[in-house]
C-alpha cells in the first residue's frame, strides 16, 4: 500500500533525528518532476521511461523546515542570488534548530565576529537521501504484507527517486525536500496587482496561500546555498480554471517536445506550462472556452515556444522580470528553432508519432503485468490467495485520487507517532 508506505516512511526519517517537523504536510503532484510538475533542473536527472522503467509518476515535496507561524522570522536573502532564486538565513532562528540543522547549513563568519548559518540544498538534500536509505533499509529487513517492494533508490542531484512494485505495477515517487511557507513573498507582490485569468473563478486566498523553496540554483549561482522559488500549489489551484480542451493540447504539445528538444537542454515541460498560463492571461475566456479548439491550442503553443525561443524569452508566471531562458546561447537556440519548425510544418505527423510511443509504453505495461499475473507465486506472507489483485487495485486508487481531482489541493499528512491516521487530503476532505 504505496500510501501508509510513505506514512510510516515519513515517520521513520522524522525519528531518526528529529529534524524533519513532527506533524508533517506533504504536498502530492500527478506527474514525475520529468513532467515539469515543479519548476526544477532536469539535466541531473536519469532517464526513466514509462513502460519500460515504471507505470505511474509522481512527485511528492516533503518540507525539512515548515515556516507557517506569522511569528517565525524567515530571512529570505536574494542578494547573492538571480531572480526567482535565495539563499535561506537561519540566523535569526532559536538556538534547537540552528543546532538541528547545522550539518546541512554552511556557515559563513562576518568580520564583526557574528556567524550566519544559510541552509544548503545540497546537504539537505544528501541528509535526506541517506536517512531515506536507512529508514527503507529498516523496512526492508522487517517486510509486512501488504506493502509495496523496493526496486530502486536513486539519487538524482537534489531528488531521490523511489520506484515501487505495487503488485504488478511500478509507481515511480520523486522525492524533493523543500521548505514550505505560508502566505505569499513580497518578490511575487506585483503579481497580484495585475489582472489574471483566474479573477472571479477562485479566490486570492486560494492562489496565494503558500509558497516553497525548492533545491535548485540560477544559471550562475551557487549550488551549495541556492533554492528556488516555487508556487506549485498555486499552480494546482490555477489549473482548476484551464479548459479541458487547453489542456489536452498541453499534453500533445509536451509529449512532442519532451523528446525533441530534450538534448541539448533548453526547454522543460515546465517552460511549456508557463507559456500556457501566459496565454490563458491573454488571450479571450470565450476563445479559450471552445471545446473543440483543441488543435488550435496546439499550434498556438508551438508557436509560442518558438516565439520564447527565438526571442530567449520565457518569463516565470508569479516572477515576470525572471527570465527562465536567458542563459540559452545563440547555437542551442538555432538548432531548437529548427525542430520546432519541423514540428510546425507538420504537427500532425509528430503527433502521431507520439502517440504511438505513448501507446508501445502502455503495451509494455499491459504485458509486463500479464507475466507478472501468470508467473507470480504466493509470497511468504501470503494466505495462498492472488497477492496482486488487491494492490493493483490500491495503486489504481491512488493514480484515481490523484487524476480525478484535477485543481484540488492534495496533501499528505504524516505524523510518526499515529500513521493510522486518514493520510490523504484533498482540499478539505480526507481520504
Amino acid at each position: 500500500m504505496a500510501g501508509e508506505m510513505e506514512n510510516r516512511e515519513g515517520g521513520m526519517v522524522q525519528k531518526l533525528d528529529q529534524k524533519l517537523p513532527v506533524a508533517n504536510e506533504y504536498l502530492l503532484l500527478s506527474g514525475g518532476v520529468r513532467e515539469g510538475v515543479v519548476d526544477l533542473d532536469l539535466d541531473e536527472l536519469n532517464v526513466y521511461a514509462r513502460g519500460t522503467d515504471y507505470d505511474m509518476d509522481f512527485t511528492l515535496l516533503v518540507p525539512a523546515l515548515k515556516l507557517h507561524d506569522r511569528n517565525q522570522p524567515v530571512t529570505l536573502d536574494m542578494r547573492h542570488s538571480a531572480l526567482c532564486h535565495s539563499w535561506l538565513s537561519l540566523r535569526l532562528f532559536d538556538e534547537g534548530t540552528i543546532s538541528k540543522w547545522k550539518d546541512c547549513c554552511t556557515i559563513v563568519d562576518h568580520i564583526n565576529g557574528a556567524t550566519n548559518y544559510f541552509f544548503s540544498p545540497t546537504k539537505v538534500a544528501d541528509w535526506f537521501y541517506d536517512s531515506i536509505s536507512i529508514v527503507l533499509s529498516e523496512i526492508q529487513k522487517k517486510p509486512q504484507r501488504g506493502m509495496p517492494k523496493v526496486e530502486k533508490v536513486e539519487k538524482n542531484g537534489t531528488i531521490i527517486s523511489i520506484i515501487l512494485g505495487v503488485g504488478s505495477s511500478r509507481m515511480l515517487y520523486d522525492i524533493v525536500p523543500v521548505v514550505s511557507f505560508k502566505g505569499w513573498p513580497a518578490v511575487a507582490q506585483s503579481w497580484l496587482m495585475e489582472n489574471h485569468f483566474w479573477d472571479g473563478k477562485i479566490t486570492e486566498e486560494e492562489v496565494i496561500s503558500g509558497f516553497y523553496l525548492v533545491p535548485a540554483c540560477s544559471y550562475k549561482g551557487k549550488k551549495d546555498n541556492e533554492w528556488r522559488l516555487s508556487f506549485a500549489r498555486s499552480e494546482v489551484q490555477l489549473k482548476k480554471c484551464i479548459s479541458s480542451s487547453l489542456m489536452q493540447a498541453y499534453q500533445a504539445c509536451k509529449a512532442i517536445i519532451i523528446k525533441l528538444l530534450s538534448r541539448p537542454k533548453a526547454i522543460s515541460p515546465y517552460h511549456l506550462r508557463s507559456m500556457m498560463l501566459w496565454a490563458c492571461d491573454r488571450l479571450p475566456a470565450n476563445y479559450l472556452a471552445q471545446e473543440d479548439y483543441a488543435a488550435h491550442f496546439l499550434l498556438g503553443l508551438i508557436d509560442d515556444l518558438q516565439h520564447c525561443l527565438v526571442n530567449k524569452m520565457c518569463p516565470n508566471y508569479f516572477i515576470p522580470q525572471c527570465n527562465m531562458l536567458e542563459h540559452l546561447s545563440e547555437e542551442t537556440v538555432m538548432l531548437h528553432a529548427r525542430k520546432l519548425s519541423s514540428v510546425r510544418s507538420d504537427p500532425a505527423e509528430h503527433l502521431r508519432t507520439a502517440i504511438e510511443h505513448v501507446k508501445a509504453a502502455n503495451r509494455l505495461t499491459l504485458e509486463l503485468q500479464r507475466r507478472g499475473s501468470t508467473t507470480s507465486i504466493p509470497s511468504p506472507q501470503s494466505d495462498g490467495g492472488d497477492p496482486n489483485q488487491p494492490d493493483d487495485r490500491l495503486a489504481k486508487k491512488l493514480q484515481q485520487l490523484v487524476t480525478e481531482n484535477p485543481g484540488k489541493s492534495i496533501s499528505v499528512f504524516i505524523n510518526p507517532d499515529d500513521v493510522t491516521r486518514p493520510h490523504f487530503r484533498i482540499d478539505d476532505k480526507f481520504f
